[in-house]
């Protein structure tokens, strides 16, 4: 019947995710880079981010599994995989805006505080769009890696080929899809089309986002 179906699963799934782990991200980012200094609480927190770096995806997925699907009854469903995918894409995020931050050189947050300009207003009118290219790059890292998981899908957003209505409907991602039509041999022409569109569909996100980035550092200049 076609893949349209899972295209549509898999742009939801990933904006979900998207919107979900960016504000989370960019905002623990500023916490530990302008609010507050080397502690305990921020080491604890950059522990944690790496510790959640390298857990494995089926991890994330059983936790999704047994928190988001059973314990809150959302079922297999776009949110549980976008907030499960979330999970999963918060420490590229946190990490990649914390490097982006550091960055920026520290004389623009002095020449703001000297015109009077409150640390909100430093962050958000200095040292945020001259990150923002950095942090850019983090949430299409995040997208890609987005897009092509597996595991941890099929655990909370389910398999369904059904048109997604709500982000209460469960469906199956183009990967998802990819991986079991080659699992089960039903066709390989159609496992290796959905591959090449797949990889189409990354490549057209990939030239939006630096068409998007490179116009804006050119309106900046």
């Amino acid at each position: 019947g076609g893949i349209f179906s899972t295209i549509i699963g898999t742009l939801a799934l990933t904006i979900v995710a998207i919107v979900v782990a960016t504000p989370l991200g960019v905002g623990t980012a500023i916490f530990l880079r302008e609010y507050t200094r080397e502690s305990r609480i921020s080491r604890i927190i950059r522990f944690g981010t790496d510790c959640l770096a390298g857990v494995p995806s089926i991890i994330f997925g059983l936790f999704g599994f047994v928190f988001f699907v059973i314990t809150l009854n959302m079922g297999w469903s776009i949110l549980s995989g976008g907030l499960t995918l979330a999970a999963m894409i918060l420490p590229t995020v946190i990490s990649t805006t914390e490097e982006a931050i550091k960055t920026v050189p520290y004389s623009l947050r002095e020449v703001s505080y000297s015109l009077g300009g409150t640390r909100w207003q430093t962050v958000t009118r200095a040292v945020l769009p001259n990150a923002l290219p950095g942090i850019f790059t983090g949430v299409i890292l995040s997208v890609g890696r987005s897009i092509g998981e597996t595991a941890a899908i099929i655990l909370t957003a389910g398999s369904s080929l059904v048109m997604p209505t709500s982000l209460f409907s469960p469906i199956r991602t183009m990967a998802v899809h990819f991986y079991i039509l080659a699992r089960e041999g039903i066709s390989m022409e159609m496992a290796y089309g959905t591959g090449a569109t797949l990889i189409l569909l990354v490549l057209g996100i990939n030239l939006i986002a630096n068409w998007l980035l490179n116009r804006y550092i050119r309106h900046r200049a």
